[in-house]
């Protein structure tokens, strides 16, 4: 865990040297400048015996640890348009016991560890006299056996009276998936790879609405419908059959999902906030969920909140999904991913807020920290940890 305060730590000093170049004072209104950097590093740690690369059980231990940052850079037009330009730069670096187990003879392999980049760039152009946006972005992800290209417009408009505003997104991901195969069931003594790589596209369009009631009530609702075609499974998933066979897993080439969810916001007085969340999903692989979030930011002073947080998680288990050696070869489609079966699951937390007015640590431009702690579990022996901290700078 100390790598994520380690990285904070440098990112912090540089910061400090760096704190005059952000200076907007020395600017002019239609300049580009920057308007905010956030940098936000993650540590995850995961168990569980439930693991799908080999067959729904095993160890599930993996170890992932996440840094971005974002710079945010704005401008306006000869017609006095505001022009946002988001630049964001990722990556993690992870450690999986399963994956390892892709080559059960292996004591140690490639696939036990990878890093993943993923930038991303967007635009938004806001005419706030009218009340409208209009919006564009590019993102990439890229692993070892992975790549994502991805691109969304999103166009929004405020009531008159600015107290609703209506959001519609529109995303396309175009992947690659190359098909890194179990040991036992590659085709050549050589070759991880059974094809060189196969396509997966994913189409979402998100549409919601917020309204702002009166001066201590806000609510928001969402709606989504993605709809996934291509190669959906994983290869190196294994499934056991009844009879001992195994094969790789093997799932439909199309998804639709639907998820529709409310969000509100309740401002108790000066120092507590009630933030409440609750969201439906179907697809048309039968899985059903419910989710239900409540977070209670609180002032502890003018600069310093705490807020604890609490999330419940149930589904139904997917028509496609059966545990170890409970599938037969009549069996049309077939996994054994506990991400696919029945369960429910908590996260429970806490985070807190340091925003003085001069500055973190005096650095003037360096106007938040945040630190967050959540407990992860679910009720088929899986548990996890996860700790970030967020820095903002102004």
């Amino acid at each position: 865990m100390r790598r994520i305060f380690l990285t904070a730590a440098g990112l912090i000093a540089l910061l400090h040297s760096y704190s005059q170049v952000i200076d907007s004072s020395s600017f002019k209104s239609r300049q580009l400048k920057i308007d905010e950097i956030n940098l936000v590093s993650g540590y995850y740690h995961q168990e569980g015996n439930n693991a799908a690369v080999t067959g729904g059980i095993g160890s599930q231990k993996l170890t992932d640890i996440a840094n971005v940052i974002e710079v945010k850079l704005i401008t306006y037009d000869k017609k006095r348009r505001k022009h946002t330009i988001n630049a964001e730069m990722g990556i993690d670096h992870y450690t999986s016991a399963s994956s390892d187990k892709i080559d059960l003879k292996a004591n140690s392999s490639a696939s036990r560890a990878d890093t993943r980049l993923y930038p991303s760039l967007s635009w938004t152009r806001e005419n706030e006299s009218k009340g409208t946006s209009v919006g564009a972005g590019l993102s990439y992800s890229g692993e070892y056996d992975y790549q994502s290209f991805g691109g969304n417009i999103t166009l929004s408009a405020k009531t008159k009276n600015r107290s609703g505003e209506f959001t519609a997104r529109f995303q396309a991901f175009i992947d690659k998936v190359n098909k890194i195969a179990p040991v036992e069931l590659r085709t050549g003594a050589s070759h991880d790879r059974d094809e060189p790589e196969s396509a997966r596209n994913t189409f979402a369009s998100s549409f919601s609405y917020s309204q702002i009631i009166n001066q201590q009530f806000q609510i928001m609702i969402l709606g989504d419908i993605i709809q996934q075609n291509g190669f959906l499974s994983l290869p190196f998933y294994r499934v056991y059959f009844k009879d001992g066979s195994v094969d790789q897993e093997t799932l439909p080439d199309n998804r639709t999902k639907i998820p529709l969810g409310i969000r509100a916001s309740y401002f108790a007085g000066d120092k507590i906030i009630l933030k409440g969340f609750y969201r439906f999903y179907t697809d048309n692989w039968g899985i059903r969920s419910n989710t239900a979030n409540l977070e209670i930011p609180v002032k502890i002073t003018p600069f310093i909140s705490v807020s604890p947080f609490y999330r419940y998680y149930t589904q139904t288990a997917s028509k496609y999904f059966a545990p170890y050696q409970v599938h037969t070869d009549q069996n049309l489609f077939y996994t054994s991913n506990y991400d696919l079966s029945k369960f429910s699951s908590s996260f429970l937390g806490a985070g807190v807020r340091f925003a003085p007015p001069s500055g973190v640590f005096g650095i003037t431009h360096l106007s938040m920290i945040e630190i967050r702690y959540g407990h992860y579990s679910k009720n088929i022996d899986m548990n996890a940890n996860i700790i970030t901290l967020n820095i903002k700078v102004k």
